[in-house]
């Protein structure tokens, strides 16, 4: 195949992240009649069409395998940005396409990741952070839409490298009023069922694995309100929503000054979390991985051991 037009390799990336031709063209500052021109000659070249024009707008496997190479292409950009900053401290390039994306699970963002994005933020790059559900997050590293992602898959995909970050501890929690009123002899076989359970979206299980592991039951069905967000959920417990089994390290706080109860002290949650990355020589993703990996061993415990009930 010849060499691929930079510019159109770019323009897909920009339909496909910013969901549509219009938004991509102001992205690009271009009009919108060379954006499809310039995605039309690329799937020519390719001889493969490359977006499904739907909604929402979605990139086909061959468009996603492009992205992948964009995405890679702008990680050595990135790379040399930063090795052209050491030489001269006061240059700034044009960074508004050396989008680096990465895909990390709510509860991290909301507890112990952003000091380890501290860095790359400090360097002023183009940082994409999504946000999904730890069981979900490989599927955005296996299309090629990041390059490395915080998961609970121990195995690594096909052209990545896997790196145990640690155990982030779940435990249940309610406001003491609602408590008292609702579960005052703590969470049971006899009252989980009638109760609302604060829950991130649809894909969230966490709530029913915890439930059926302090239970002895093999699975369970419970009653959910969806929020997503970490910290709202919390919000939404205190206030006096419902029940929310969150990371420890974000109910500490009201642990401590008794603005939430443990309603099943007897049980913690442990789960195991991963950094999963390209596996390719670049300082900017190696110092990315250490960062995750000494922040969340600063933060989290030791993976693969029985947590300890709270």
């Amino acid at each position: 195949m010849s060499n691929l037009d930079p510019a159109a390799l770019e323009c897909l990336a920009a339909i496909v992240e910013e969901g549509g031709f219009e938004k991509a063209a102001l992205r690009l500052h271009v009009t919108q009649s060379a954006v499809s021109q310039r995605l039309r000659a690329l799937e020519a070249q390719v001889g493969s069409v490359l977006v499904v024009r739907s909604r929402p707008l979605k990139a086909t496997a061959a468009g996603q395998r492009l992205l992948k190479h964009v995405k890679q292409l702008r990680l050595l950009r990135a790379d040399l940005e930063r090795d052209l900053q050491e030489l001269a401290p006061l240059a700034h390039g044009d960074q508004d396409n050396e989008r680096i994306s990465i895909a990390i699970n709510a509860d991290s963002i909301a507890t112990w990741a952003l000091p380890a994005l501290q860095g790359l933020a400090q360097q002023r790059l183009s940082l994409e952070v999504i946000a999904d559900d730890q069981d979900f997050t490989q599927d955005w590293l296996r299309s090629g839409e990041v390059l490395g992602c915080v998961t609970t898959l121990s195995q690594a995909l096909r052209g990545c490298r896997m790196v145990p970050l640690g155990a982030m501890h779940y435990v249940a929690v309610a406001a003491p009023g609602y408590a008292a009123q609702h579960v005052p002899q703590g969470l049971s076989r006899g009252n989980f069922r009638d109760l609302p359970f604060l829950s991130y979206n649809r894909k969230d299980d966490m709530q029913a694995v915890f439930v059926a592991q302090a239970m002895g039951l093999p699975r369970v069905d419970l009653q959910h309100l969806y929020l997503p967000s970490s910290e709202g959920q919390l919000r939404a417990v205190a206030a006096g929503w419902g029940l929310g089994v969150v990371p420890e390290l974000l109910a500490r706080p009201g642990l401590a000054d008794g603005s939430l109860v443990n309603i099943a002290p007897a049980h913690v949650l442990a789960v195991d979390l991963y950094w999963h990355c390209w596996n390719l020589q670049s300082g900017l993703l190696q110092a990315l991985t250490e960062a995750m990996l000494s922040t969340a061993r600063a933060s989290l415990e030791p993976s693969g051991q029985t947590a300890p009930a709270a």
